[in-house]
């Protein structure tokens, strides 16, 4: 009997794993391939916009995916530096053989981690309560919590056009029986699709057709604890280059072969909005002349270029044409054709905000399995998973991230308060907190948590508040001194085109000025720079955008005021007078925990909250 048994070792399964095991619970971790544990079947690259964020919280909460990819990275940028701090995130090329072979070294010597290689094919459940898992061997390995992250594997199929068979990614073996024993608990599925482009060879490309795309030339890291970093000059570039006129008309005039476009009948699943394949774009876009085409290094290793930009599910022939008709690609060799898959994956919606299924007790799912898209919202959910599962054994309260404390909490909140019809993307445009939720203070809201669940040791979690007491101290100091007009202050100003000063100020007050850094402080303080640059950032942005975000901070208290609100489990809504019909069908589905959260649910109105907030307080009068 294992505390915690987790299905799949992909980059939920991993998180969602070693979590629980790191709290001191008996893991098992069921896996159909263990060369494929971690594996990027799709892009080479972790990060990017709202996703590199949730990588850092990963990191701060305890997690494994930030310092995985520090170790395996090929490339790093810092993305939106242009931008304000709210919509900067890290970006990374990992390389497809390093990054794997790392997590799958973790796992091994985790303590309280056991690992066996086989394909779950059922559950156990007696009484609504799940007891454990069926291999597709009918052996059986009970345990008192399952958490389900077969990613895109359920009832996996790829397409090339109307050539299609059944398989995972990678012509992985699929699973083919789990989604239909999950409809028979009850579960609600969908199918959804996704898709890849294709890999040429990395010697066939004429390199002087694009625009070399560089990794950053000064030391990035997604752990707030890695020390050792690649060399900068050791980076491999990516390249930039676009499509052409060409390149659509051949598409047009083949988009019936398609799988996405006619050349499958019947074809219900929805593909990804803001990853789609080439054909989607060229149909979408059709008055853009060109899309843009990153070619990626996926290894040190594997000599291959991902094409990134170009996933398609065409004939193989015409993959040929178009690609041939890009500028540095005109002779390159494709090594692996681009595909379609298509696969299974339950209605978000049917879970609580802790990912347990309302259905049944003690089934978690994470990951791709819940309609995202995605290693970094699946590793973000696996740990929430494995984080809760943990402690629901243990009897403890669970953990649940509001909106303003982590873009892992808006993912979760979204998908079991909204749903989702197609591939889930976590974007920074849908977290209304985003000045709060950046990438550079991920510890600052998160590291308490993993320290007190136990994912954080004591020689991290001091080295974090030493960083906080040394930029509160530095702070404090800075808004006790004083700056006074003189010849010497006020000609180092100018020459950093700032205002002069007519009467004195506060160090702290003059950082307000966009122009000024802490640096030029320092300048005239007389003062040597002994704080690290992560430090130096926090006091910038705090006092920069002091106004901003006190004024965010204002509206989330608001919020939190709706969160603690809770509803009672007994209340059945269709006994709400004056409930809309709409709102009765969509509370008594979600079932939300807090009034902020049923004001979240899509078909509820501003009325029907009033309503129902008047209802539960006459409600708790007669029951309390």
């Amino acid at each position: 009997m294992y505390d915690i048994i987790v299905i799949g070792g992909g980059h939920a399964g991993c998180e969602a794993a070693l979590a629980p095991a790191r709290m001191g619970l008996n893991t098992l971790l069921v896996t159909a391939n263990l060369k494929k544990v971690a594996h990027l079947p799709c892009n080479p690259s972790i990060g990017g916009p709202a996703k590199g964020v949730v990588v850092r919280e990963i990191d701060a909460l305890g997690g494994e995916m930030g310092k995985n990819v520090d170790k395996s990275q090929i490339q790093m940028r810092l993305l939106n530096t242009g931008k304000g701090p709210g919509v900067q995130a890290l970006r990374a090329q990992a390389d497809k053989v390093d990054y794997p072979k790392n997590m799958l070294a973790t796992l091994l010597k985790q303590e309280n981690l056991t690992i066996i290689e086989e394909m779950v094919d059922d559950l156990i459940v007696q009484n609504n309560e799940v007891k454990g898992v069926v291999l597709e061997n009918n052996e059986k390995y009970y345990g008192k919590v399952i958490i389900l992250t077969a990613g895109t594997y359920m009832k996996a199929k790829i397409m090339i056009s109307n050539e299609t068979w059944s398989s995972g990614p990678d012509n992985d073996k699929p699973s083919l029986n789990l989604s239909d024993n999950l409809r028979k608990l009850g579960f609600k599925t969908m199918r959804l699709k996704t898709g890849t482009p294709p890999r040429v060879a990395i010697d066939s490309i004429d390199y002087d057709k694009t625009i070399i795309q560089p990794g950053d030339m000064y030391y990035h890291a997604f752990s707030y604890d890695t020390t050792e970093f690649r060399p900068l000059d050791k980076q491999i570039p990516c390249y930039l280059t676009y499509t052409t006129e060409e390149t659509h008309s051949i598409i047009m005039q083949n988009i019936s072969k398609s799988s996405m476009y006619g050349a499958i009948e019947k074809l219900e699943s929805k593909g990804p909005r803001y990853c789609p394949s080439i054909e989607d774009k060229i149909v979408r876009f059709a008055d853009k002349p060109r899309h843009q085409i990153f070619l990626e290094p996926e290894s040190i290793y594997i000599p291959e270029i991902y094409v990134q930009g170009l996933s398609t599910s065409l004939p193989k022939d015409i993959q040929e044409k178009i690609i041939h008709t890009v500028p540095g690609l005109e002779n390159c060799k494709i090594v692996r054709y681009a595909y379609a898959i298509e696969y299974d994956a339950i209605d978000p919606k049917q879970l609580w905000p802790t990912l347990e299924a309302k259905s049944i007790k003690g089934l978690f799912f994470a990951g791709q399995v819940n309609g995202t898209s995605g290693y970094e919202e699946a590793a973000g959910q696996g740990l929430m998973a494995g984080i809760n599962a943990a402690l629901k054994i243990m009897g403890k309260e669970p953990f649940i991230l509001k909106r303003n404390e982590a873009y892992i909490g808006v993912m979760i909140d979204d998908l079991v308060t909204k749903g989702t019809k197609e591939p889930y993307r976590l974007l920074t445009s849908r977290a209304e907190y985003r000045l709060l939720l950046r990438h550079d203070n991920a510890d600052i809201r998160l590291r308490e948590y993993g320290y007190n669940f136990g994912l954080i040791d004591e020689r991290r979690y001091l080295k974090f508040k030493q960083k906080l007491n040394k930029i509160v101290t530095a702070k404090s100091r800075l808004e006790k001194l004083k700056i006074n007009p003189s010849k010497e202050v006020n000609e180092y100003l100018t020459s950093i085109n700032s205002a002069a000063l007519k009467d004195g100020i506060t160090p702290l007050n003059l950082l307000k000025r966009p122009e000024i850094n802490y640096e030029h402080l320092m300048s005239l303080l007389k003062e040597e720079v002994r704080l690290s640059k992560a430090e130096i950032q926090q006091i910038e942005i705090q006092v920069k955008y002091e106004g901003y975000i006190k004024k965010m901070m204002n509206q989330v208290e608001k919020l939190n005021k709706l969160e603690a609100r809770r509803i009672p489990e007994a209340i059945d809504y269709n006994n709400i007078p004056n409930l809309a019909i709409e709102a009765k069908l969509k509370l008594n589905q979600i079932k939300p925990l807090t009034i902020g959260q049923a004001g979240r649910i899509s078909g509820v109105n501003p009325s029907d909250i009033a309503i129902l907030t008047v209802y539960i307080e006459t409600y708790r009068s007669k029951h309390e």
